[in-house]
């Protein structure tokens, strides 16, 4: 009996051919962007909240104006970053296998929560933050700025790359084939989801309600880890599927 082409979920076949190609370019894509934007960020540390050292800026954030545009470059490839952290979820869908898919579809929908959150978050930062303080329209800003450390921007990304993590553990169980390549995805999803909730019992067990930016590094820090390195291991993967 000949194998099947994989189905989508509107019924329509998809190639198998268009899928690696597919997968094999975007997973490669999501690796290097992935880094670029954790270089980019870790270039423009926080200069408010528990880690300033020096210089910081303190509420209500007026005097931010000085930081434009250099502290929010980083957000630009990151919006591009989750737009494509999204079709690669799509791809993992297609690949797989059919008694896997709720696992993946489960995943998907994370995903999509996920990045529609943070493109939200950072075009707000973007587009509303940076022209009100321009013209000198500063109501709501404080607690809409990225330099509050438990302001809205903040709360966003921790259940943002919560989300994330969720989404990485749940398409975990796609990966069963007993290769090298998918044992070592399927435990990098699994330990990226449980570095994720020990960080957040851990801090939130050592400050409370008041961890400010604290959860929102460390798990920006091991989902971008994570992404980056599952990135490279699918373009081999979805290399592989092409060569047989």
């Amino acid at each position: 009996m000949k194998n099947q082409e994989p189905i989508s979920d509107c019924g329509e076949l998809v190639k198998p051919n268009n899928l690696n190609l597919l997968g094999f370019y975007i997973s490669i894509l999501t690796a290097v962007l992935t880094v670029v934007t954790f270089v980019i960020a870790v270039l423009t540390p926080p200069i408010s909240g528990p880690y300033c050292l020096e210089s910081c800026i303190e509420y209500p954030f007026l005097d931010i104006i000085s930081r434009f545009p250099r502290d929010y470059i980083w957000m630009y490839p990151a919006i591009i970053l989750m737009i494509i952290f999204v079709i690669l979820m799509v791809c993992i869908h297609q690949y797989a296998a059919n008694d896997k898919k709720i696992f993946s579809h489960i995943g998907l929908s994370f995903a999509l929560i996920s990045a529609t959150i943070l493109i939200t978050d950072y075009f707000v930062q973007i587009s509303v933050i940076q022209p009100s303080i321009i013209n000198g329209e500063t109501d709501g800003i404080s607690i809409l700025t990225q330099y509050n450390p438990h302001g809205l921007f903040i709360a966003l990304e921790d259940i943002a790359y919560l989300l994330m993590s969720l989404a990485f553990f749940c398409v975990s169980p796609v990966f069963s084939k007993p290769t090298k390549l998918e044992k070592s995805l399927r435990w990098l999803f699994i330990l990226g989801f449980v570095l994720t909730l020990i960080s957040l019992a851990a801090i939130t067990n050592q400050y409370g309600i008041n961890r400010e930016y604290r959860f929102e590094v460390l798990v920006i820090t091991i989902d971008w880890f994570v992404l980056a390195i599952a990135g490279i291991l699918m373009s081999l993967i979805f290399k592989r599927a092409r060569q047989k």
